[in-house]
């Protein structure tokens, strides 16, 4: 089972590679970005997946999570520390190189903090908060639970707008590249195109390879057991508080990651990243390609968040996620592409018994 997992894996890398191959060959390379920004978009929703196709647990707060990861490495990276190198502290990170100079907007230089701490420090802020919100909020159930999540979301949205030291209405800008290791950077610049193309769909096949093999474990079928009756799996003696809070806190850690490497790719962060809509297309994508469906929800998140970026739905973008959420709940409950093809053929062209007459 895990080889064929692997080999999943294998064919989804074999796909990226073929869409990066196309989209230069017809001299289309600018594509790449928006697919590269729908890499990062799809790793916050594949962790949205799990939580609500195997925990079962609805969250309208998704884009909090992700804007806390952004707006957090943004602010830490874009500080100036110049006037306060004299400090030990700031002298103790220079000598760690956690600390470094490096050019700002007008020709100068600016010491500022490095994106691995700025990282570090949005992914345990982010994991501190998701521990905090769900130990009560995962008491509740339906939309109970899901107004709780956009009560939290809202907050989010409205701290990014209303305070001025992640830039109000205007955002955080002039966030510099992350490198990762020597030759490699998280950059929006022309010559780091294909490089981070091939970063960020490495890194959502290695967590579409880490989710599988979660989902295909003990922990999964116990997540799989609290989705379809957690009374009686609290009976069997599966703790499921405990399981559906680090759920939650994945769900929450890789939308904080996805939205730190997406700050660093576009250079900086607004506050549209924290709205409640962006919430509710997480949701939409999560049902157009099925609640307990990954390989559904990163196609969904991959074709939807490339028309979305490309401009195709012009300014009609959030109406258009909210009115294929209610199709999707409407028409399609399992999600579009989760649907069973063989029981809509079988309602169309029923099949006959054997020996009966045609």
């Amino acid at each position: 089972m895990r080889t064929s997992r692997a080999a999943q894996v294998a064919a989804f890398g074999a796909v990226v590679v073929a869409a990066q191959l196309a989209a230069s060959g017809a001299g289309k390379a600018f594509f790449l970005t928006q697919l590269t920004m729908s890499a990062y978009y799809t790793l916050a929703v594949l962790g949205l997946s799990l939580l609500m196709g195997y925990a079962g647990q609805i969250s309208l707060g998704q884009a909090g999570f992700f804007a806390i990861g952004g707006y957090t490495s943004a602010l830490l990276t874009t500080l100036d520390l110049s006037s306060r190198r004299g400090h030990p502290a700031v002298a103790a990170l220079v000598r760690l190189h956690l600390a470094t100079p490096r050019p700002d907007l007008f020709g100068g230089q600016v010491l500022g903090l490095s994106p691995w701490l700025a990282c570090l420090a949005a992914v345990v802020l982010g994991a501190a908060v998701a521990v905090a919100l769900g130990v009560p909020v995962l008491r509740l159930r339906g939309h109970y639970l899901a107004m709780a999540t956009l009560a939290f979301g809202t907050i989010v949205s409205s701290i990014a707008v209303g305070t001025q030291a992640l830039g109000a209405a205007d955002g955080i800008s002039g966030v510099p590249p992350f490198e990762l290791v020597p030759g490699l950077r998280v950059g929006g610049g022309s010559a780091d195109r294909v490089p981070n193309y091939y970063l960020a769909w490495g890194l959502v096949a290695l967590a579409m390879l880490l989710l599988l093999n979660l989902i295909h474990s003990r922990t999964g079928r116990a997540l799989a057991a609290i989705h379809g009756a957690e009374d009686a799996a609290r009976a069997m003696g599966v703790d499921a508080g405990a399981l559906k809070l680090r759920t939650f806190v994945l769900a929450a850690v890789t939308a904080t990651v996805s939205g730190v490497l997406l700050t660093h790719y576009n250079g900086g962060i607004g506050p549209s990243e924290a709205g409640v809509m962006k919430s509710v297309r997480y949701v939409a994508i999560v049902a157009v390609g099925g609640m307990g469906s990954l390989w559904g929800t990163l196609t969904a998140s991959a074709v939807l968040n490339f028309l979305s970026l490309r401009g195709y739905f012009g300014a009609y973008d959030d109406a258009v996620f909210g009115g294929i959420l209610v199709a999707v709940m409407l028409f399609f409950p399992d999600g579009i592409l989760a649907a069973d093809l063989r029981a809509l053929l079988s309602r169309v062209a029923p099949r006959r018994a054997p020996g009966e007459e045609t």
